[in-house]
């Protein structure tokens, strides 16, 4: 059944249709409303077929403002955003409010992908100004996905799936991002799954590795410990990169099963280095959302028997932007059980010199990307030298990440970088691997590995 056929349902009563159709908050139609808007106007267009186009509007990162300002703030933003997009809404559009701080359109003079497209950074520009809040003003991004009819789907709950795949894609690709739906993204999103589904399996067969590449003391090239790194290889996909399968555990919901995975091949790996080594593990976005975490990750070595003490959690700035109460509520809990944490990728974000005010760290490292320019850019190089001074006033020990040449390496010695890790120093390497790397790096420091363990 297509969606000209589907429209000759009996519509409700004026009085019924205004109570139903409506959001109680904003005023705007709801989401029967845009079912019922796409279907008349399938129905106006069954004897000239013409495209026409249904859009999603998603806020980014809405729920933390609820959380810090409080519920009454964020239904003043919804409100704001409802009054906004309506001021705006091309002629003949329709916008309703879905649910939460969704709101979907219907747009009967959108044809095609480049007016979607011209239409959605409108809509971007829009909800970007500031809200106003009365004592304050605060600012959001939005994403969004379009689809267009009849390509992106004939029936009503076909052709709003469309619109969720496309707003799913924009909101995996970061803030403020517009997507149309099209036969390739579907089949990006297919592939997506397909992944997904092959990522669960490998994590039930125990099949995900663990590499390690070692951390130094740039002082004396003394190895002080390993940073843990996913690797995956899948029969059907092949290898698979962290970057995107780390990212896609997170996003389906299974991130704490691929990280106990991890961390227990790691923490067990660890054991079986000399005890003055370390451990460094990178935790995801969405496990500083979790309160459940702290007592994950330590339940997690208590059964391997690693001591908290060499363990390192690296989280990065944005892991803590989300809900920062719920990071620090978790950061304070790992660090009083004797676990140290790094904040990874420093310089990067937006206000990480507030972050160091804000949060209790252990460790800072340099983001490869002034590392890989010290020798050629000054800038970099004084960059680098203001966060290694400042770390020293700060009590915090500095490692820098992808050094790559010798001259990095003498440069960032030079700058009184404490501790350094790339390709230089070593790649990754699996269990065995380190093994050996570890008896010929002990054998030059004048150390018996064997006497180590």
């Amino acid at each position: 059944m297509n969606l000209a056929k589907s429209s000759s349902v009996d519509f409700p009563s004026e009085e019924k249709q205004t109570i139903t159709f409506t959001d109680p908050l904003t005023g705007l139609g709801n989401r029967y409303r845009l079912r019922d808007k796409v279907r008349q106007l399938a129905a106006e267009r069954a004897d000239d077929p013409a495209p026409f186009t249904i859009g999603i509007a998603n806020l980014d990162g809405f729920k933390p403002i609820n959380d810090l300002f409080g519920r009454d703030a964020g239904d003043e933003i919804l409100c704001q955003v409802a009054h906004r997009l309506s001021a705006c809404m091309p002629a003949g559009a329709t916008v309703t409010r879905q649910a939460g701080d969704e709101f979907a359109f219907v747009l009967p003079l959108v044809f095609e992908r480049t007016g979607a497209e011209r239409v959605g950074a409108m809509f971007k520009e829009v909800l970007s100004a500031p809200y106003d809040l009365g004592d304050r003003h605060v600012r959001l991004s939005a994403s969004f996905g379009f689809a267009v009819y009849p390509f992106a789907g004939e029936e009503f709950e076909e052709l709003l799936k469309s619109a969720e795949t496309a707003l799913y894609r924009s909101k995996r690709r970061g803030s403020g991002k517009v997507t149309v739906y099209s036969s390739e993204i579907a089949k990006e999103m297919q592939r997506a799954t397909q992944m997904e589904q092959a990522l669960r399996n490998a994590i039930i067969a125990d099949e995900i590795d663990v590499h390690f590449q070692p951390i130094v003391n740039l002082s004396d090239d003394s190895v002080v410990g390993f940073e843990a790194l996913a690797r995956w290889t899948d029969a059907d996909l092949g290898v698979m990169s962290p970057a995107v399968f780390v990212p896609l555990a997170e996003e389906r919901g299974f991130i704490e099963s691929l990280t106990e995975t991890l961390l227990r091949k790691a923490a067990a790996a660890a054991n079986a280095w000399p005890k003055e080594l370390f451990l460094s593990f990178n935790l995801s976005s969405a496990q500083l959302t979790d309160l459940r975490t702290s007592q994950n990750v330590l339940s997690i070595i208590s059964r391997v028997g690693l001591d908290p003490r060499r363990l390192e959690l690296e989280i990065t700035e944005t892991a803590v932007v989300a809900e920062p109460e719920t990071a620090q509520k978790i950061i304070s809990d790992l660090r009083s059980c004797g676990i140290r944490i790094s904040l990874d990728d420093f310089g990067t974000g937006q206000s990480s010199l507030g972050r160091l005010m804000d949060f209790t760290f252990d460790k800072v490292k340099i983001d490869r990307a002034f590392v890989s320019r010290i020798t050629k850019h000054p800038a970099s190089e004084h960059i680098i030298s203001a966060i290694v001074s400042m770390c020293q006033g700060l009590g915090l020990e500095v490692v820098a990440e992808g050094v790559e040449e010798f001259s990095e390496a003498l440069k960032l010695k030079a700058l009184g970088c404490g501790l350094g890790q790339g390709y230089f120093y070593g790649k990754p390497m699996n269990r065995a691997a380190v093994k050996d790397y570890l008896a010929t790096r002990y054998v030059e420091h004048g150390k018996d590995y064997r006497k180590a363990l």
